[in-house]
């Protein structure tokens, strides 16, 4: 692959997901080759109705197919295993939909098969613009200490009980479904933000509806409520709930730091609120007032709203960038896909086991 050449990509499934994967691969000027879905009249209607060049009969086709460079997996979490191991398998790079794995035991083998493959996870919220900013500015020293964390991600999509998708199924969609789902982009941004890591935690569950429209015996969690400790000794708490009436995609982040406090809230995303002893104030979305690795993902002038897909579409930029043989900053990579992995498993056990859990200090 020249730098003349444009990355030719496949994706593999074609729900939701595949839709904003292809906008993204075209915004990075990738040429969408092929794609695979659950039938091969699926994968037809996929092709044609997002626009992309072929309709696979197969994965296996795809993976033989030597012109592709990057393939997008976006299937049910349980299939994720499995077919991102066989796309490196087969030397070509890819980006896997969160969580990476069900299972920690998969994690680490897909991390273990990476080699020199460029290989990353969609936590894409790292992306926004204002979400840099706030990392910048304890990265830099300037809010000081984490002292307190303050984080949720609230959701109401599955808050009736005819409100029905695969992920409630354990089978399709994993052991945890709301915590696995948008809890591991909650983790991953406090992290990410705050530089610091969980080091351990207690948790509670609860499922709302055993039973829904096509689905019984549901034992996935509608929502999960945890208490964390940091590794710096910060204390924190995480709120994540797929039954919060009137609330369609909130994700909010509050770190307070020794000198100044930050947040973020996903569904305001152009400005970040910093709280000070003496006066606060709200930073706007405008490259000429962040640190540079906020404002180069200022693809818009201030003022012209930027959301989730400009934020997708710079995690995919980057990953082909490294594709490429650059080594962006913040790219979340398969090592981070593991380490969600972890915590959400460290989650279920402590709410099944009522007790404390320890993370330990692997190099995640």
């Amino acid at each position: 692959m020249s730098a003349a050449e444009p990355i030719r990509t496949a994706i593999i499934g074609g729900g939701f997901m595949a839709e904003v994967h292809s906008r993204a691969a075209r915004a990075a000027r990738a040429q969408l080759v092929g794609v695979v879905s659950s039938s091969p009249e699926k994968s037809a209607h996929v092709a044609q109705t997002l626009g992309i060049e072929r309709a696979y009969a197969s994965i296996d086709e795809v993976l033989v197919d030597d012109s592709i460079d990057v393939v997008h997996v976006c299937t049910p979490n349980a299939l994720h295993a499995e077919q991102a191991a066989a796309v490196l398998a087969a030397g070509k790079h890819v980006v896997c939909e969160k969580p990476l794995t069900t299972t920690v035991a998969d994690a680490e083998a897909l991390v273990a098969g990476v080699g020199s493959l460029t290989a990353t996870v969609p936590f894409v919220y790292r992306f926004h613009p204002m979400v840099r900013e706030a990392r910048a500015r304890f990265r830099s020293g300037e809010a000081g200490q984490v002292l307190s964390i303050n984080a949720s991600y609230l959701q109401d999509w599955l808050l009736g009980v005819d409100d029905d998708n695969w992920r409630v199924d354990s089978e399709k969609g994993g052991r945890s479904r709301a915590f696995a789902d948008i809890g591991s982009h909650l983790v991953d941004l406090v992290e990410f933000v705050s530089g610091d890591r969980v080091s351990r935690l207690a948790a509670t569950k609860k499922t709302v509806f055993s039973e829904r429209a096509s689905n019984t015996a549901i034992t996935t969690e509608d929502a999960v409520a945890v208490v964390i400790e940091t590794r710096s000794g910060a204390l924190g708490t995480l709120l994540v709930s797929q039954v919060a009436p009137g609330r369609k995609n909130r994700l909010y982040l509050e770190i307070a730091g020794s000198a100044e406090s930050v947040a973020f809230d996903q569904e305001q995303p152009e400005t970040l609120w910093v709280g000070k002893r003496k006066g606060s104030m709200l930073i706007p979305r405008d490259a000429d007032q962040l640190a540079d690795d906020a404002a180069r993902l200022c693809v818009v002038p201030s003022g012209h709203a930027q959301g989730y897909q400009d934020a997708f579409n710079a995690f995919v930029a980057d990953t082909y960038a490294a594709i490429g043989g650059a080594n962006p900053e913040g790219l979340p990579r398969f090592s981070d896909g593991l380490r969600a992995v972890r915590v959400t498993d460290a989650v279920l056990d402590s709410a099944e086991a009522g007790t404390w859990i320890e993370m330990g200090t692997q190099n995640d």
